[in-house]
């Protein structure tokens, strides 16, 4: 097997897991991906799971069938640690073992929990609870209704005159009993429709022009802030205007093929040539004449990432201070000719990623001012500071 090769350091995995893989994993609990606990008990092969953690494309390309099943589960792509080694993911694999069977603190309790996982499919059995109350109350109902014609079987064959017992339909009980379950399960549902309103995850909209970041970020390396200039410098990461496009498109005017044919979500073929021609309409451009014709108009791209007016959240504070890498929260944009939101970019996943963040400190001029905190790594007191630590999950960051 490949996790006994090599000797396995679960403090090193702990700091790769805390590094690379909390914001979309955790132990005990569904996230973006699935739960962690028990992972190698649900690979059947060993050496497969360590593919997947290196490069999941890979095995996905492969067909390998657990894998293509998991992907058509949880519907987004995992990042690619193409560095990681044997011995990386033996340490990663070590730290989710020592922590997959531990208690788990239920918050404002004072006590512990222990969480089970259901493989894969995640721990949140709610649906499953509720048509089991369900069920038993159906039971507990045709009980009293036995119990009730026993009853009066019983008073008859004793000479008990009883009076005629309130239909099922007019029993104040009954009655009661029904309004209280159809009142719970509305509000429970009422509960997760106000939670989810507005969440987009996944959201994949057609935009006027076929635009392949795939093409462009991946197979051309072309970066990021080329076109999102404002991304490290600024609130919002700016959508490039039709200028920016046509620095390159001018003379550019057909899809080569660089990145074999191109499709839609749904399978449906594109011509990337005909697409860079919807580009010079916009941009009033005809390229015969290599000149602008002035007829152009603005791009009306279609939002995709979009976070609720009462939350502040600045690309340049992640970007640029915090060094966080566009992928963490955007899922492998190289890689995607349709762009979709790959991130619930809820509030409960923006707490779970500032508690888990390690801030880096070293040679980052923005955070030369918490001088305790460098003290405490410099005398050992510490090994890391998380956002939490500098005030990341107080309320008035996000809220004020």
């Amino acid at each position: 097997m490949v996790g006994n090769v090599h000797a396995q350091d679960a403090s090193k995995g702990k700091t790769l897991f805390q590094s690379n893989c909390t914001s979309c994993h955790a132990i005990n609990k569904v996230v973006t991906g699935p739960a962690l606990a028990h992972v190698e008990d649900r690979w059947p092969d060993k050496k497969e799971l360590h593919a997947w953690i290196r490069n999941n494309a890979q095995v996905l390309a492969s067909g390998y069938p657990y894998a293509v099943a998991l992907k058509d589960q949880y519907k987004v792509a995992m990042n690619v640690f193409s560095d990681f080694t044997d011995k990386d993911v033996d340490d990663i694999l070590a730290y989710i073992r020592g922590e997959q069977d531990k208690p788990v603190s239920t918050p404002g309790g004072g006590g512990t929990t222990t969480t089970t996982t259901t493989g894969e499919g995640g721990s949140n059995n709610s649906l499953l609870f509720g048509i089991m109350t369900l069920v038993l109350a159906v039971i507990a109902l045709i009980l009293l209704q036995v119990n009730s014609n026993l009853r009066k079987l019983s008073d008859d064959k004793e000479g008990i005159r009883r009076g005629e017992p309130v239909p099922f339909y007019r029993n104040k009980a009954y009655i009661a009993l029904v309004v209280v379950v159809l009142f719970m399960i509305g509000g429970y549902y009422l509960v997760q429709g106000a939670i989810g309103l507005g969440r987009q995850q996944g959201y994949q909209p057609e935009q006027p022009i076929f635009y392949s970041h795939k093409v462009h970020a991946g197979v051309n390396q072309i970066s990021c802030l080329y076109c999102h200039s404002f991304a490290t410098t600024g609130k919002h990461a700016n959508i490039p205007s039709v200028n920016v496009c046509m620095n390159c498109h001018m003379n550019i005017s057909e899809y080569s093929g660089t990145a074999g044919q191109l499709y839609r979500e749904d399978g449906t073929e594109v011509n990337g040539t005909a697409e860079i021609q919807k580009l010079y309409s916009y941009a009033g451009w005809d390229p015969k004449t290599r000149a602008y014709t002035g007829k152009g108009h603005p791009i009306e791209w279609i939002r995709i990432h979009n976070l609720p007016d009462h939350v502040f959240f600045s690309h340049a504070q992640h970007t640029n201070a915090g060094k966080v890498q566009c992928q963490t929260c955007h899922g492998e944009i190289q890689k995607m000719d349709e762009v979709h939101q790959f991130a619930p970019l809820s509030m409960g996943w923006c707490i779970n990623c500032h508690r888990t963040t390690k801030v880096q400190f070293a040679d980052n001029g923005f955070y030369s001012i918490y001088e305790k905190f460098h003290n405490d790594i410099r005398d050992h007191k510490i090994d890391s500071v998380t956002v939490q630590m500098i005030g990341g999950t107080e309320c008035q960051k996000c809220h004020y």
